[in-house]
């Protein structure tokens, strides 16, 4: 089965509590764990939050999801202009996090795998991560009487 999520959003900071409940939601009726929906809500918010911080006054930005069999894929795509690739590369490259720029960016890639940033000149940027969705973090755990299943509340 593929689930497929698409949603396109004004840069506003109430966006990012509605994008993760909404994720959540869905991740939650397809059985998968809480622990696992927690990781990719909170990456998920991270990548929201560069977005609002980072792109254009005005820009909208678009959030897409995508569950397949063992995987989610989430990208976060701005419409803004991009930004210096070579500033991340060297925050990057000297693992510099201050309080002002790159946490977000570490705490993505301690909770998911697979992380991708890429700056499209004049067309926005775009955050990819992917999160292993453990065999028992999906259908069977409903049957398994799992933590999140109706037996175990």
């Amino acid at each position: 089965m593929k689930v497929s999520l698409v949603l396109c959003l004004p840069r506003d900071a109430e966006t990012v509590r509605v994008t993760r409940e909404v994720l959540d939601a869905s991740l939650a009726a397809l059985k998968v764990s809480s622990d696992i929906r927690d990781d990719i809500t909170l990456a998920l918010g991270e990548a929201c939050a560069n977005v609002i911080q980072h792109a254009d006054e005005g820009d909208e930005y678009e959030v897409r999801v995508q569950v397949m069999s063992s995987r989610c894929v989430v990208e976060v795509v701005d419409t803004g202009r991009g930004f210096d690739s070579a500033l991340l590369n060297q925050v990057h490259a000297d693992q510099v996090a201050t309080a002002e720029h790159g946490r977000g960016l570490q705490i993505i890639a301690a909770l998911a795998e697979n992380l991708q940033i890429e700056s499209r000149p004049l067309q926005g940027a775009m955050i990819r991560f992917e999160k292993h969705l453990q065999a028992e973090s999906l259908a069977g755990a409903s049957r398994s009487g799992g933590a999140d299943s109706p037996a175990a509340r």
